[in-house]
């Protein structure tokens, strides 16, 4: 029997169409992204990309609060694409999870607070950073949920670039089979992979229809639109007895036109007047504060 919980799991899809508090919750994670980006720096344009898809998830979808963390009957987020991880830990800390100020303990060697999640910090359900693996854990969640017959759902965010592993394919060749329509799928399409254009190195075009042909029931958004998410998100499953995969289109370093598609952007290790420039910049509503950046980029191939 389940324990009781001193809070009830919220309900998805409070908060109606109302949507000026998701974009202030979503400047601010992407401004603690920014902060995080030096000394040592982070996967800043990845981040950026997929952090309105983690505030909408958290703020209007999952049913799970910093309270409710242990109830078995919690909604279950994993974030296959671990890199992105200043978007994760910023919507955690704006939720309550943990305080605002552990932020600066990224990269600390007092602190679990690094480059991929950890379990050690509140909220994270499952290590991620080699990629190509939470898909098939987030299947096996969904899977165990089906048989003891459970009402809790599984979110599994992953990269584009990612689904060049094959372990994702086969994860979701097993989910169509076994039609876990408790599990959702969101596809970060922000169109790269480190420094390489996905389509440029090995393409996934029409990737709807790729997804369709394992089982999935598909829905493609602007992944930066949240009346588009609501509609994406506001009937699960989308087809009873078949798993869900949301593409959401992004913008590598969404909110920072001066770094936005830049493919070499992908990750940073700011200086601090960069750090000062970039906020300037998330905060000026006609990007008139453009910033300039002189620390250099990251180039694998």
């Amino acid at each position: 029997m389940r324990n009781p919980l001193p809070v009830p799991l919220p309900q998805a899809g409070e908060g109606g169409t109302d949507f000026a508090g998701l974009v202030a919750q979503a400047q601010r994670v992407r401004a603690h992204a920014i902060r995080m980006a030096t000394n040592g720096g982070c996967f800043l344009g990845a981040s950026l990309s997929c952090t309105d898809l983690i505030v909408y998830l958290y703020d209007r979808v999952l049913r799970v609060t910093p309270q409710t963390l242990a109830d078995p009957q919690r909604d279950y987020l994993l974030l296959s694409k671990g890199h992105d991880v200043p978007a994760l830990y910023g919507t955690l800390a704006e939720r309550g999870y943990f305080p605002l100020e552990r932020l600066a303990n990224h990269l600390s060697i007092d602190d679990h607070m690094y480059w991929h999640p950890n379990r050690a910090i509140p909220g994270v359900e499952f290590h991620s950073g080699s990629l190509g693996h939470l898909l098939s854990v987030g299947m096996g969640i969904a899977m165990d949920i089906k048989l003891r017959g459970g009402p809790s759902r599984v979110f599994v965010i992953v990269g584009d670039g990612e689904l060049d592993e094959g372990s994702m394919w086969e994860a979701a060749l097993v989910a169509g089979a076994k039609q876990l329509d408790n599990l959702t799928v969101i596809v970060d399409r922000n169109g790269f992979q480190a420094n390489v254009a996905t389509e440029s190195l090995i393409p996934l075009e029409p990737l709807a229809d790729k997804l369709a042909a394992f089982g999935f029931a598909v829905a493609d958004v602007d992944g930066h639109s949240f009346p588009a998410l609501a509609e994406a998100f506001g009937a699960l499953p989308r087809k009873a007895g078949k798993p869900t995969a949301i593409i959401a289109r992004t913008v590598r370093n969404k909110g920072l036109p001066s770094l936005e598609n830049k493919a070499e952007r992908w990750f940073v290790d700011l200086t601090a007047d960069e750090v000062k420039m970039l906020l300037a910049e998330l905060a000026s509503a006609d990007g008139s504060a453009s910033a300039v950046l002189t620390s250099q980029p990251l180039v694998v191939r």
